[in-house]
């Protein structure tokens, strides 16, 4: 909201003001973009939904016309102030996770939005103070965060689709503030790509199918958070993944640079992997007490467990008996997506003497399961 002003309106901060303010308060780069409407991504929005590449996938597909248009959160903008915030953090010396383990993507080891929002809520007040409308998007379907963020000369599209700010690559997460304040916009950025197309052969499941366009119908980075049947096809490219995937981010060198830079050690950084035992051996509470940060559709923890039978039937080993017990708990468990998981774990460690459990099961979902032609044990 505007403070009010009795008289004419004080000019804004500058954007080196703004910029000064966002870096003092955690942000790593800070541009200004015209509140317009984002015209070339509401196309390729609406093709690449017309072409089923969204999968299930809401977001920003959900309403593109909403979505690529900021004066729709805001009718008076005339300016949006994007800030990018770093969250690569330094692992090395956190003690490991016991085996087998699942790993997750580096974004969501501490909640950066939380950080991301209360910098960008300092600048916001920058605004509001001087009597200015402002409005913070943070992690919101109500405007596709990449495209402000080049329009704001942050960064560059890379071939992954993922920004790209020149000399620290993707390791970032963007919002914006909205404003009517009239700001000097940034010039956008060159591409910095080139002819490097590491992250395209480098995709698990191919996803990548051309450069900039990704099918979500093939990236686990979706698929681990779309509801239903993991796809059978892309179980094994999963591997140890629990949540996210940073494969296409792991591979690209502006991105390998930055990792051999000193970062801070997270606080949180014991997340960057999940014990999938014990994953699997707790209740609901303290499971979305410990990861209700993620997005789990419909907030179901049986999604959580979901991931982890599959990355256990890839990680795990078939004589453990711990291992043993917990494929036979969720075998015998009242929720038919998890023995079908189940069932496909134990056939890939070599356990098929478990599969006894479900022999008669009267579940469609279970006995497509047990039917499948499964590949050989991991």
């Amino acid at each position: 909201m505007a403070a009010w002003h009795d008289g004419p309106m004080p000019a804004p901060p500058s954007v080196d003001e703004l910029r000064s303010i966002g870096v003092a308060h955690g942000l790593d780069a800070l541009g200004v973009a015209r509140a317009e409407v984002f015209d070339g991504t509401r196309v390729h929005l609406h093709e690449r939904k017309a072409r089923g590449l969204h999968a299930s996938m809401q977001f920003t597909y959900r309403n593109p016309d909403r979505s690529t248009d900021p004066r729709r959160s805001l009718p008076t903008a005339r300016s949006l102030v994007v800030g990018a915030l770093g969250y690569l953090r330094d692992a090395r010396g956190v003690s490991a996770v016991g085996a087998p383990a699942g790993v997750v993507a580096r974004y969501v080891w501490e909640d950066h939005y939380a950080a991301l929002r209360h910098a960008l809520g300092a600048v916001a007040s920058a605004l509001s103070d001087g009597g200015y409308e402002a409005r913070i998007l943070v992690d919101d379907n109500a405007l596709v965060d990449r495209e402000a963020a080049h329009r704001a000369g942050l960064g560059w599209y890379g071939k992954n689709a993922n920004l790209l700010l020149p000399g620290r690559g993707s390791w970032f997460v963007l919002g914006s503030v909205l404003t009517d304040a009239e700001l000097p916009a940034a010039e956008p950025v060159a591409d910095g790509c080139g002819s490097c197309d590491r992250c395209l052969s480098s995709c698990p499941t191919g996803a990548i199918i051309e450069p900039g366009v990704i099918d979500a119908n093939r990236c686990l980075a979706w698929l681990v958070q779309a509801d239903g049947v993991f796809p059978a096809e892309h179980r094994v490219a999963l591997g140890d993944r629990i949540y996210g995937c940073d494969e296409c981010q792991e591979v690209c060198p502006p991105n390998r640079r930055e990792t051999r830079r000193p970062v801070s050690v997270g606080g949180a950084a014991q997340r960057r992997a999940v014990p999938l035992l014990e994953l699997l051996e707790a209740a609901d509470a303290a499971l979305m007490a410990d990861y209700g940060q993620w997005y789990i559709p419909r907030r179901e923890p049986r999604y959580l467990r979901r991931n982890a039978l599959v990355a256990l039937g890839n990680v795990g080993r078939g004589d453990d008996q711990r291992t043993i017990a917990a494929l036979g708990h969720w075998l015998g468990c009242d929720d038919a997506l998890l023995r079908a998981h189940a069932v496909w774990a134990a056939r890939r460690l070599g356990l098929d003497d478990l599969l006894g459990l479900v022999a008669d099961d009267p579940d469609p979902t279970v006995r497509a399961e047990l039917a499948r032609n499964h590949l050989p044990p991991a």
